[in-house]
């Protein structure tokens, strides 16, 4: 089998010995939190102590949540790769009413298409996704991610793992100190 033209940039930051794993969906307001903390987070715990890793967690309850999710997933087979993917996550949290149906089911959304919704991905988010967004095989990479948090018994976002053990009693509302507390000392 030949090996596709292209490559998903793995959604990783920080080279450390201890893994912090996010299970985020791009719309839920409280993944948008612990997506804003990605930065205090290896700032504070220290890049080489720890490597943050987002898994995306596609839930059916956000609409348009499997069009977004493929939109992070095209953005980081783009050059900048998973700081293309950062960004296009970014902007769908800043931006979040334009991406998401009031109470789940109603509201301006309902007349949107998944063209409008990347064209707005690619407007806040400066990112063109469009082309890498029909690669017909893209959907190995947002299988893998499903695949991944099932296997680990995760069903909703933001749910925390810490090198491999679920972190139930974790929030995104903590602070990113009482994060970086929760990691092995060594």
């Amino acid at each position: 089998m030949a090996e596709p033209a292209w490559r998903a940039d793995p959604l990783s930051w920080g080279q450390g010995p201890h893994s912090f794993e996010m299970f985020l969906e791009p719309t839920c307001p409280f993944s948008g939190k612990a997506l804003f903390k990605l930065d205090g987070l290896l700032e504070q715990a220290g890049a080489n102590r720890v490597t943050a890793k987002i898994r995306l967690q596609s839930q059916p309850w956000h609409m348009f949540s499997g069009v977004i999710v493929r939109c992070i997933l095209a953005a980081s087979t783009l050059e900048r790769g998973k700081e293309a993917a950062k960004a296009v996550m970014t902007a769908v949290a800043k931006h979040r009413e334009e991406f998401e149906f009031e109470r789940h089911c109603r509201g301006p959304n309902l007349d949107s298409t998944p063209r409008d919704i990347i064209s707005r991905i690619e407007e806040y988010s400066g990112v063109q996704v469009a082309q890498a967004f029909a690669i017909p095989d893209l959907d190995r990479e947002i299988k893998w991610h499903c695949r991944y948090a099932r296997q680990n018994g995760i069903h909703v976002s933001p749910t925390f793992m810490i090198n491999g053990i679920v972190q139930p009693d974790m929030s995104s509302g903590d602070e990113v100190a009482a994060w970086v507390s929760r990691l092995p000392k060594a």
